[in-house]
């Protein structure tokens, strides 16, 4: 007997101080971060790759690089064809002299041969001869010109798709070498130097643990009062009663209700649709991904 009223004491005192217990949170939830994962934009083997897991790199630091060897020998041949259609270009001043001036010369004997017929001193069909001769150079001037400004105009083309060709080269050669597209920390790194890289396959899982935020879910009730900016306090929770606090803001909320998470507890537990949201914060170094926390708004 008295271990049954012993029993019943302490349940009671247990359930007064249930009664009591007021939650310090409004939503829980677990700590996220942007996530990029950096992938191969060239083929080759991996000549440098100067990354390991819990690194933390800044944004733009160029950690591998992929072999350019081809790369950079198809550039070459491409300046050497260049080099050859620039050497075909024709000099048409120099090539149109001599027909340019062999028609000065025609014009300047039906000029004469004008005057020697208007005074009667030659006949008409000499000046037929010498206009008939300006025409046919005049002729043989516009074709010349026609014909060498088409083969410029072709080596023009040409040369620029050359340089079009060299500006994919560089392209792809300046892909070659690769950067941190964020300043994070590596989370996952899936090869080795020395390895081949086809495009696209997954090197490195980078995220951004500075700039963190927390995935909250909230009953429609509580979300009539909360939105995009606001303020709210975000604690850490460590296990153990241990929890630290951050300043935080709402930077996100969803424009659409969901099942609760089996995971999640809200403020009204028996609610079957809740709205997730996000409270972005400043990380110390302390807070990590899936950790959990709680939010008070």
């Amino acid at each position: 007997m008295k271990a049954t009223k012993i029993i019943w004491a302490v349940g009671l005192v247990v359930l007064a101080g249930c009664g009591n217990n007021e939650k310090e949170y409004d939503a829980t939830g677990t700590f996220e971060a942007t996530e990029v994962t950096v992938a191969a934009e060239q083929s080759g083997a991996l000549m440098i790759f100067d990354v390991n897991e819990g690194d933390v790199i800044a944004q733009g630091k160029e950690v591998g690089l992929i072999d350019t060897t081809q790369i950079w020998l198809k550039i070459q041949q491409a300046g050497a064809t260049k080099a050859v259609y620039q050497s075909q270009k024709p000099d048409m001043e120099a090539q149109i002299a001599a027909t340019r001036q062999q028609l000065a010369k025609a014009r300047q004997d039906q000029q004469r041969y004008k005057e020697l017929v208007t005074d009667g001193a030659a006949p008409s069909k000499m000046l037929d001869d010498a206009t008939n001769q300006v025409q046919v150079l005049q002729k043989q001037l516009d074709a010349q010109i026609s014909s060498l400004s088409t083969q410029l105009s072709t080596l023009n083309s040409q040369l620029s798709t050359v340089d079009v060709q060299v500006s994919q080269l560089r392209d792809q050669l300046q892909k070659c070498h690769v950067t941190m597209p964020i300043k994070g920390t590596v989370l996952e790194k899936y090869v080795e130097r020395g390895e081949f890289v086809a495009v696209g396959k997954p090197l490195f899982k980078v995220a951004d643990t500075e700039n963190m935020f927390i995935r909250a879910y909230v009953t429609s009730a509580q979300l009539q009062n909360i939105k995009v900016g606001q303020q709210a306090k975000v604690f850490a929770d460590y296990g153990d009663g241990q929890r630290k606090a951050y300043e935080g803001k709402v930077s996100w909320i969803s424009s659409r209700s969901e099942f609760t998470p089996k995971t999640i507890l809200t403020d009204n537990e028996r609610a079957d649709l809740v709205y997730a949201l996000k409270v972005a914060i400043k990380n110390d170094g302390y807070v990590k991904i899936g950790m959990y926390g709680e939010v008070k708004f």
